[in-house]
């Protein structure tokens, strides 16, 4: 792959395509990422970010993270902020899967009292939490209620019996995001997502049982005040979001942007993947509105999600829960838009932040952190595949320079269609199986696409957020058990 002549190393992990690059270009370009990762990014990733570095109202940079890959419009890892006043608001910088998200749950167990377990556990967790394309959940909603989900959260879930207290102060804005309103959705959206609440979905949505090793924490004070405190300790971590909802609801509004955006606000962009609106118009507010509604069905799917990894821990352990330890780190979203408030040339100023497979990582002494947190950051929880493990990273001052974002997992370097063609899923789930990981899935092929040579290797990409001060390092979580949609 060529990488663009124009290409300035700022740092060893801050690179820079100058507004000289494209035309149309309003701010630079700006990537994290090391020598090494930037080598392996795509082209896309490249003509991608200084498109959105196009967008009316962008401010500062358009930033990608050093997992980007080729995405819909804004690279995957992308990230821009927008003049609320000035700027859009674009589909394409969200994603289809709106709030697909990462949450991370203790136990008090440790390996050696899971292992015998572990088969037994996964078959479980595989029944009780439906996966693949078109799964459906146990909670059974009419339309009107499902349309509280969506305005609600995981407030409705807590209302329900499916959360505890302390679940809804360990996800991001309380596990809802104010200002959905159900009637910016359409009946469309709605038949795809009312049945879907507490399930994984398919694609690169996992569900993990992982180990937290002692030769694999990096800062054992934060560690310990995020939880981990006894050697082999067992973790649970999965990926998921607003399934065919929240795909329905981008879908809706990429459509309604389309129409408008030429004719009625005069606005052009190098990709109709970019397809956008004026934030403060009319559509703006409406698909901001129906965004939050599919924010906060994600927020309560993995709420009701987590209900049941407890319902199975505590079945196959005989012990309540509580007992078991199994109690949030954190819950923190990708693919969102949202107003924060950010210092921009020394002064706070109000920013919509665009965030496509990109985490948001609050540094210490933020007031928008649970007092626990305040002084750590924010935990950032960060995928790898199935065969290297996951990490669990901390929120750090230096992170201004990105409005405080990282990276969402380790990114792809291989389509798909390719990992199929190049892997089978019944030798990949034998090989994981003799290097101790026991994978269920609902098919070969949606196995095969999550080989872990089809992604950049996860240790390299965390590397490079620390390197670049965007996040650190706390502990990397080993995979012994895993479902996968």
């Amino acid at each position: 792959m060529s990488i663009p002549s124009e290409l300035k190393r700022i740092s060893d992990t801050v690179w820079e395509l100058p507004r000289s690059y494209k035309a149309g270009m309003l701010v630079p370009a700006r990537i994290f990422a090391t020598e090494r990762l930037i080598a392996q990014m795509d082209a896309g990733v490249f003509d991608q970010v200084t498109n959105v570095a196009c967008l009316p109202g962008i401010i500062d940079y358009a930033f990608c993270m050093p997992d980007g890959h080729w995405g819909y419009g804004f690279p995957i890892g992308g990230t821009a902020a927008m003049d609320p006043e000035e700027g859009v608001i674009s589909p394409g910088g969200i994603g289809f899967d709106i709030n697909c998200g990462m949450r991370l749950v203790l136990t008090k167990l440790t390996w050696d009292e899971v292992k015998p377990q572990l088969h037994r556990l996964v078959d479980q967790l595989f029944r009780r939490v439906p996966a693949g394309v078109g799964s459906h959940g146990f909670v059974r909603l009419s339309h009107d209620e499902f349309c509280q989900v969506a305005e609600q959260g995981s407030r409705w879930c807590l209302q329900r019996g499916f959360a505890l207290p302390q679940d809804l102060e360990m996800t991001e804005e309380g596990g809802c995001f104010p200002g959905a309103d159900a009637e910016k959705i359409s009946v469309r959206a709605i038949e795809r997502g009312f049945n879907q609440i507490g399930t994984l979905g398919s694609g690169n949505h996992y569900l993990e049982i992982q180990v937290a090793r002692p030769g694999n924490i990096y800062d054992e004070a934060l560690a310990h005040d995020f939880g981990i405190t006894i050697p082999d300790q067992v973790v649970v971590m999965f990926h998921c979001g607003s399934r065919g909802f929240g795909h329905q609801v981008a879908t809706d509004y990429l459509q309604t942007f389309l129409a408008v955006m030429g004719r009625k606000y005069g606005i052009t962009t190098n990709d109709r993947e970019l397809a956008c609106a004026p934030f403060r118009s009319r559509e703006g507010q409406d698909y901001f509105a129906a965004m939050k509604c599919a924010v906060n069905m994600a927020f309560a799917n993995r709420q009701v999600i987590l209900h049941r990894i407890r319902e199975v821990f505590a079945d196959v352990f005989g012990r309540d829960p509580l007992d078991l330890g199994m109690n949030m780190v954190y819950d923190v979203a990708h693919n969102t838009a949202k107003l924060e408030t950010h210092e921009v040339h020394g002064r706070p100023r109000e920013v919509l932040m665009h965030r496509k497979g990109a985490t948001r990582a609050f540094g210490p002494g933020m007031k928008e952190l649970p007092a626990c947190y305040r002084k750590t950051g924010q935990p950032v929880i960060i995928g790898g595949s199935m065969e290297t493990g996951s990490y669990l990273l901390a929120g750090v001052e230096t992170g201004s320079a990105s409005f405080y974002t990282t990276a969402h997992g380790s990114g792809r370097t291989m389509s798909r269609h390719q990992a199929k063609k190049q892997f089978r899923g019944e030798k990949l789930q034998r090989d994981l199986e003799s290097r101790g990981i026991y994978v269920r899935s609902v098919t070969w092929g949606g196995l095969a696409e999550e080989a872990g040579p089809a992604y950049k290797n996860i240790d390299e990409v965390v590397e490079a957020t620390e390197l670049a001060g965007l996040s650190r390092r706390v502990v990397k979580l080993v995979p012994v058990g895993n479902v996968k949609g």
